[in-house]
């Protein structure tokens, strides 16, 4: 019997910071729940995280010391990082960037797509605008992607 290929999840940045956010809105509270929900099941090798070298820039751009630190320490603990090739992620991003997908975000669904795994974020332009440039990934928020694989 082949062995059934572990679930990946690549979570961008703004995703991984939700759970720094403003908890006041609705929103933002359902999202650091799907977030944890995640994240828990990553912890239990349900699913593999999937980190590239755009978590390290823009992690290490993040000013608030508490949440930097606190990134880095959940990426070192908890992500898996591939053996990327560079120039053919560069090249992707380049495809999505002509489809108005932002630099940064290009980037992450490039190295996503490289991974084979689902892009999480809670940026509803990048996932509009990543739609359209039709990538190889699923794309969507934390909670489209616990209803999406059932998490518990």
């Amino acid at each position: 019997m082949a062995k059934e290929k572990s679930k990946a999840a690549y979570l961008d940045v703004c995703a991984l910071s939700r759970p720094f956010d403003d908890q006041t809105q609705l929103r933002i509270r359902v999202e650091t729940e799907s977030i944890q929900l995640i994240l828990s099941n990553i912890r239990q090798k349900i699913i593999r995280m999937i980190s590239s070298p755009v978590h390290d820039a823009e992690i290490e751009a993040i000013n608030d010391t508490e949440e930097r630190n606190a990134l880095k320490k959940l990426l070192d603990e908890l992500a898996h990082r591939p053996n990327f090739d560079l120039p053919k992620a560069r090249q992707r991003a380049d495809d999505f960037t002509a489809h108005s997908v932002g630099v940064a975000d290009a980037a992450h669904l490039s190295f996503a797509e490289q991974a084979e795994a689902d892009l999480v974020t809670v940026d509803d332009r990048f996932i509009k605008r990543a739609k359209r440039a039709k990538p190889s990934v699923w794309i969507g928020t934390p909670l489209e992607y616990c209803e999406k694989e059932k998490l518990k």
